[in-house]
C-alpha cells in the first residue's frame, strides 16, 4: 500500500542523463558558511536527498564540507544524494566552462556531479568578478558568446563520468525551446521560478513533451507579497487536511510532476519542508482553477542578475 507519505520520496527518473531526481529538494543559497553546513547536515539528517549548489553562492567547500561528514558516518552514501550545481554568468566562455566545473566539483569534494546547469542564459564578462559593473552601476555583458555555444560546452562534459546530466535555469520557454532545438544532448532539468501564482503551464507541457524535468525555485514564493502562504484557497485546504499552508503548496508542486527547492536555516522550517503529504484530487483542482492571483517574485529571467522583487498588495 502506498501510504499519502511517499510523496516525500518521490524520485524522477532523467529522460536525457542519468540516475533520479529527488522531487523534494534543498537550495543551498545561505550567505554564512558555517549556518550553511548546519542546515546541510540537519537537511540530509531529516530526509532531503538531493541538494542544490552553485558557484555564484560561494559556498560549496561547506556543502561539500557538510556531506563529507554525514558520509562519514555511514548511514548515507554519496550515491544516496543527488548534487546539482550551476555555471555562472561571467564563465560563459567555452573555453572556460570546464575549469569552471572541475573548481565547483573540487570545492564540493565529490568526484562527480547529478547535474550541471548554466545558472542564467545570460553571460557576463568574463573574469573573477561574478558581479562586473560599469562606471554607471549597469551589467557589463558579454557579446562575445551565445547560449548555445555555452550549452555546447556543457554537452562536452557529459560522458566521462564526472557530468551526469546537464539543464538550464532561469531560462524563458523561448530561450528553452531554441536549446532543444539545436542540442545534442537536451537538458535534463531546467530550474525556474514557479509556484501557485507563476503555474508555467506552457513551459510546463514543452517539458513534460520533451522529457525533461522541471524544478521549482521558490515554490514558496519567497515570503514576499502577496504570500502564497496566505491565499485563501491554499489556507483552506490546509486547514482541510491538517497540513500547513507551505505544506499544501510544496505538495502541489510534486503531484504536478515538478520537483522543488526549499531553503531554510532552522530545524522545524527543514522538517516542514521535507514532510509533505499528498493532496486529494480537489484540492489540486482547486489551486489550478480558483487560484487567480499572478505574480513573478523574481527578475533574474530579464536580466541575469538574481533578485526578488518586494511589492504590496
Amino acid at each position: 500500500m502506498i501510504t499519502r507519505d511517499a510523496i516525500r520520496y518521490t524520485r524522477i527518473p532523467l529522460t536525457h542523463g542519468s540516475g533520479a531526481l529527488p522531487a523534494v529538494g534543498f537550495g543551498t543559497l545561505i550567505p554564512d558558511p558555517l549556518v550553511t553546513k548546519q542546515a546541510v547536515k540537519t537537511a540530509l539528517e531529516v530526509g532531503f536527498r538531493h541538494f542544490d549548489c552553485a558557484e555564484r553562492y560561494r559556498n560549496e567547500e561547506a556543502v561539500g564540507d557538510a556531506m563529507q561528514e554525514v558520509f562519514k558516518a555511514g548511514a548515507i552514501k554519496r550515491e544516496d544524494v543527488f548534487v546539482t550545481t550551476k555555471l555562472w554568468n561571467t564563465n560563459h566562455r567555452p573555453e572556460r566552462v570546464r575549469a569552471a566545473f572541475d573548481a565547483s566539483r573540487r570545492r564540493l569534494r565529490i568526484d562527480y556531479v547529478d547535474c550541471y546547469v548554466i545558472h542564467t542564459p545570460f553571460a557576463f564578462r568574463p573574469g573573477d568578478e561574478q558581479d562586473p559593473r560599469d562606471e554607471h552601476g549597469q551589467v557589463v555583458y558579454d557579446s562575445g558568446v551565445t547560449l548555445v555555444e555555452t550549452w555546447r560546452a556543457l554537452e562536452g562534459l557529459v560522458g566521462g563520468g564526472q557530468c551526469k546530466s546537464i539543464g538550464l535555469a532561469d531560462v524563458t520557454l523561448e530561450r528553452l525551446q531554441e536549446i532543444v532545438a539545436v542540442s545534442r544532448i537536451k537538458p535534463a532539468v531546467v530550474q525556474v521560478e514557479t509556484h501557485p501564482y507563476l503555474p508555467e503551464w506552457g513551459l510546463l507541457d514543452f517539458c513534460r513533451e520533451h522529457g525533461i524535468v522541471v524544478q521549482a525555485f521558490a515554490p514558496l514564493g519567497h515570503a514576499l507579497e502577496p504570500k502564497i502562504v496566505d491565499d485563501p484557497v491554499i489556507t483552506a485546504i490546509a486547514k482541510r487536511i491538517a497540513k500547513t499552508p507551505a505544506q499544501v503548496a510544496l505538495a502541489w508542486a510534486v503531484q504536478r510532476g515538478t520537483a522543488f527547492l526549499t531553503t531554510s536555516t532552522t530545524l522545524g522550517h527543514i522538517q516542514e519542508n521535507f514532510e509533505i503529504s499528498a493532496l486529494p484530487e480537489d484540492a489540486m483542482r482547486e489551486i489550478r482553477d480558483d487560484i487567480t492571483t499572478s505574480v513573478r517574485f523574481n527578475s533574474v529571467v530579464g536580466t541575469g542578475v538574481p533578485g526578488f522583487i518586494p511589492r504590496s498588495r
